[in-house]
């Protein structure tokens, strides 16, 4: 029987921010993918620092902007930012650079996600940081990597949805390819630069050795790619199958008489439990249907046999006769009845910061018992932290006002 959430958190820790409490993280990033990577960081409970130009990222200032928030804020900041702190430097210039590289020296991490070669050309690319901190990770996240033949193309999320063969299979068949409705790309390329991250940093726990590390969206997105690199370099022709599976029939999504479900059967006991619900228990052990080559090779059949029978019934019928019988289904939802499901909030995936007037924000996936996760805080204003940061670093307040009156930080 599933547990509760009260007895998975028994023995949690209040004390601590999360798992990565004591990790400094340095963020040179911008948009989506560097972000996110941070983001998975400072939620399992890392002080993450990220640095942006004194005039803010374009993060700050891409639509939608949130309901209701005054000043506005963008989507892109309010989701990826939280549980960070914001330093405003211009790495264009000397002093922004030499703070940068004082800061590193501090840090036990480095992400960034600019074109290759771009930090470097700045004087704060990985050679630059290891002179200060031998032993820091660097990760860089770009489109197509550090090297290669594609490694100085400009990269985004929608190329390595089309480079990678993603959007040629997205889709209806007799349609056109289709991009994801999310970053894709840029949320894997995000989530392995993290992962990757904490893999280097078990490695320097056990040798002493930082390193480089280099994550490609390309490359995130064709190792997310179920196989099918594989499959087609060995001469597979990969059909774009719409909601349809190539590896399970009937499994789509139906329509019923008042909505949409995602329905089918995997496993051939399924089939046989199925063919008695929909009234056809001659079928549940004929040779023609009892095993799954051989309903795929009836698709159109067996799809149109679970959609009679989903088409006579309301979602809700359907949807509590699939459950009674064990067989998995679910709704076809908006993201706004997700965000209103009892289940979404039990689970925390919508979280109200300590500030009553901040947004609901998507709370971590993965819940961890001894070290809670968490959203702690908002994402800070620009420069919040700037005067905090530099008191460390022993920057007083003349040179603080130099550097502002300078542009090198972002005024007051």
């Amino acid at each position: 029987m599933p547990g509760n959430k009260a007895d998975f958190y028994r023995d949690a820790r209040s004390d601590l921010p999360g798992p990565l409490h004591g990790i400094r993280v340095l963020e040179a990033t911008t948009t989506w993918a560097g972000p996110m990577a941070g983001c998975v960081l400072a939620d399992f409970g890392a002080e993450v620092i990220k640095v942006e130009h004194p005039s803010g990222e374009v993060g700050r200032r891409l639509p939608p902007m949130l309901p209701g928030t005054d000043p506005p804020q963008s989507f892109v900041n309010a989701t990826l930012n939280r549980n960070k702190r914001s330093l405003s430097l211009d790495l264009h210039d000397e002093r922004g650079r030499d703070l940068f590289l004082r800061l590193a020296a501090t840090s036990d991490v480095v992400i960034e996600n600019f074109k290759p070669g771009t930090m470097a050309s700045w004087g704060v690319g990985y050679e630059d940081v290891k002179r200060g901190r031998p032993d820091c990770i660097f990760v860089s996240i770009s489109g197509f990597g550090q090297w290669g033949p594609s490694s100085d193309r400009v990269g985004y999320d929608p190329l390595a949805q089309a480079e990678s063969g993603f959007l040629s299979l997205n889709g209806s068949p007799d349609g056109e390819g289709v991009k994801s409705p999310t970053f894709l790309a840029d949320d894997l390329a995000g989530l392995h630069g993290a992962l990757a991250a904490l893999a280097a940093l078990r490695h320097r726990d056990v040798t002493g050795e930082g390193q480089h590390i280099d994550v490609a969206l390309l490359d995130s997105l064709l190792f997310q790619s179920t196989g099918y690199l594989t499959l087609a370099a060995m001469g597979d022709d990969l059909p774009r199958l719409g909601n349809q599976f190539r590896v399970a029939a009937p499994a789509r999504t139906f329509p019923c008489r008042d909505g949409e479900v995602m329905a089918g059967v995997l496993l051939d006991s399924h089939w046989k439990i199925l063919a008695e619900l929909i009234g056809r228990p001659e079928l549940a052990d004929h040779p023609d249907y009892a095993t799954t080559p051989a309903r795929i090779a009836r698709r159109s059949e067996v799809d149109g046999l679970l959609g009679e029978w989903l088409g006579q019934r309301t979602r809700d019928e359907a949807l509590a006769a699939f459950r009674d019988a064990g067989i998995p289904a679910a709704p076809v939802r908006s993201y706004a009845e997700a965000a209103s499901d009892p289940h979404v909030h039990e689970r925390d995936m919508l979280q109200r910061v300590p500030d009553d007037a901040a947004p609901p924000l998507t709370g971590p996936a993965a819940k961890l018992s001894r070290t809670p996760t968490r959203v702690r805080h908002a994402a800070p204003a620009l420069g919040a932290d700037d005067d905090a940061i530099l008191d460390e670093l022993g920057v007083g307040v003349e040179e603080r006002a130099r550097l502002r009156a300078d542009g090198v930080m972002a005024s007051d």
